[in-house]
């Protein structure tokens, strides 16, 4: 009988020296991205026609399996032990209403919705159905250091979206007075001319409204160098962000490191606070062996 400890190591994010659990992230992971390559495929109206009983049949594998791996993270999250709840309970609601348990959710809940509902309109349960994408968070920090790193940085990251937000109001409030006469029907409104403003700030450019008197080329030349600087300052912050993170992941875990060493050796109890940090920071066990050599020599020395 596997144990609930056992089973959310399977289901976590693998460790090199755990076959099972790397068998598994790989299939989950595959059968993730077969398929989004399902769902695209699936629009083009030739291939649903043809292959219709094929898509069909590998929605229904893959429900299934989808299925059986939500139950069985609800089942094992029971085990966690980084969480501050203490029952059984608890820890389970933790995860079914965390980001990763609703995307898991949302992962089968498409297609059993179609069972029921006859007249959903399939192109919104495709557009669930990739969703599916974000499954691979249980095996990558990608979208969580994003959004830690932005978190750590929202001053500056509010201050220059502040920024943008003037910029496209200002520019769309002078485009519409310059260029309304000369083209009511593409700028009709403020709230219209943004989508003009929008796309020059973000240096996209599109081609499809432009300005036509000299009032307005002369906006179009400010905006699009306003543009510029203001999506460099918000790249810039991102960027600054992500390195400061990393920095800080460091910090910490050597601080840790540092306070397990101060007698000398490592207990097992400060070993699983390593080791814990190490996951949660998603660092290799090479860096974090090379960290504590570095400490020991630099002890003795």
């Amino acid at each position: 009988m596997i144990t609930k400890e056992r089973l959310l190591e399977i289901l976590d994010k693998s460790k090199p020296d755990d076959t099972i659990s790397w068998y598994t992230e790989v299939i989950l992971s595959v059968l993730i991205l077969l398929n989004l390559i399902a769902v695209s495929l699936e629009s083009v109206p030739s291939l649903s026609s043809k292959y219709s009983i094929i898509f069909m049949y590998f929605e229904i594998f893959s429900v299934i399996i989808f299925s059986i791996e939500y139950v069985a993270r609800i089942w094992a999250s029971a085990a966690k032990k980084d969480t501050v709840y203490s029952s059984n309970l608890g820890k389970r609601f933790s995860y079914i209403f965390s980001f990763t348990g609703i995307i898991d959710f949302l992962a089968i809940v498409p297609s059993i919705l179609a069972l029921f509902i006859v007249s959903v309109d399939l192109r919104w349960l495709r557009v669930l159905r990739l969703l599916r994408l974000l499954k691979i968070s249980h095996y990558s920090t990608a979208l969580e250091d994003l959004w830690s790193a932005i978190s750590h940085e929202r001053s500056s990251f509010v201050a220059a979206l502040y920024l943008f937000a003037i910029a496209l109001f200002f520019s769309s409030a002078m485009m519409y007075v310059a260029e309304h006469n000369a083209q009511p029907e593409k700028f009709r409104s403020i709230p219209e001319t943004m989508w003009w403003s929008l796309i020059t700030l973000t240096t996209v450019g599109y081609g499809d409204v432009s300005p036509l008197t000299p009032a307005g080329k002369i906006i179009g030349a400010i905006t699009a160098i306003m543009g510029v600087c203001v999506v460099a300052l918000l790249t810039g912050i991102v960027a600054n962000a992500f390195a400061n993170q990393v920095a800080r992941r460091k910090a910490i875990l050597e601080a840790e490191v540092a306070n397990a060493l101060l007698d000398g050796e490592i207990s097992e109890e400060e070993e699983e606070k390593i080791e814990t940090l190490r996951k949660r920071f998603d660092l290799s066990e090479d860096h974090v062996s090379a960290i504590i050599e570095v400490f020991k020599d630099s002890k003795k020395s």
